[in-house]
């Protein structure tokens, strides 16, 4: 009996010793599955790395195969992406100028593995960041403290062409905003009187030729009725007989019927049978 009961252990020893291997086995392929395959985000490329080898070609969003434990996917961000920075600048006066940039930019496709193998860190931080500054202050110090803030889309347009040819091919500089502007308490003051200056400067302008024109016009006016009544007058003067048409026509039918008289001038009678005819 208790060699029978040894032998039943034994074999259930050797049972679970084989369903134990079963299992590893089965861990090991399921292991080896999940390993194998990867999934790449939308908006992302993945670059595999194999042993410390990058390979030449990325991996595009969605799913994919690899080589189990010893290949890894970074997956690299290719849609737009918005960071703000800010850049200390001296306009030509040598007055400090700060400004707050919001620029807008994406890691082209083609350029996801050569970024991973050449720049260390965020793109934004090592690529971006210092030449858009330096752009930025090559532009700004070509300018007044007064054009900087009054022509910000101007010095925006200059800074994103320059920082785009800075920047190469390697990276997509899509749009710079120009956020903010800063000047010292004194030179706000200074360029808000200014301002104030020229804006009194031209409403007076303005008045003064409007006044010019009215009074123009007045000239013009007068001369025209002038002319128009020495025309008038001329006519009288050759054709008599105008101021008797003139008095029929704005005749109302009513008395008096004669018109003039007691002062030794002619009388002038209107012709009362023709006209009831």
């Amino acid at each position: 009996m208790g060699m029978r009961g040894n032998r039943d252990f034994q074999a259930d020893i050797g049972d679970l010793k084989k369903y134990i291997g079963i299992a590893l086995v089965v861990f090991v392929v399921i292991v080896f599955l999940f390993s194998g395959s990867f999934i790449v985000e939308p908006g992302h490329r993945g670059v595999l790395v194999t042993m410390g080898k990058v390979s030449p070609n990325f991996a595009p969003e969605g799913f994919g195969l690899k080589a189990p434990l010893i290949t890894t996917v970074i997956p690299v961000a290719i849609r737009q992406q918005a960071k703000t920075m800010k850049a200390e600048c001296y306009s030509s006066d040598l007055q400090q100028v700060n400004v707050e940039l919001r620029v807008l930019f994406r890691i082209p496709e083609a350029a996801v593995v050569k970024i991973y193998q050449e720049y260390a860190g965020d793109p934004f931080d090592t690529l971006i960041v210092p030449r858009v500054n330096e752009a930025i202050k090559e532009v700004t110090a070509l300018q007044s403290a007064e054009t900087i803030v009054k022509k910000r889309e101007e010095i925006k347009s200059k800074a994103l062409a320059a920082a785009r040819l800075k920047v190469g091919s390697v990276l997509a500089i899509e749009d710079i905003v120009i956020q903010n502007i800063s000047l010292s308490k004194e030179l706000e003051a200074a360029i808000e009187a200014k301002m104030v200056q020229e804006q009194e400067a031209a409403k007076a302008k303005f008045i003064q030729q409007k006044t010019e024109i009215e009074a123009n016009t007045a000239v013009i006016r007068a001369k025209g009725e002038a002319q128009a009544i020495e025309i008038r007058g001329r006519a009288l003067r050759d054709s008599p007989a105008l101021i008797q048409l003139q008095i029929v026509e704005k005749w109302d039918g009513k008395a008096p019927l004669v018109v003039g008289g007691g002062g030794g001038g002619s009388n002038i009678l209107l012709p009362i049978g023709d006209l009831k005819r």
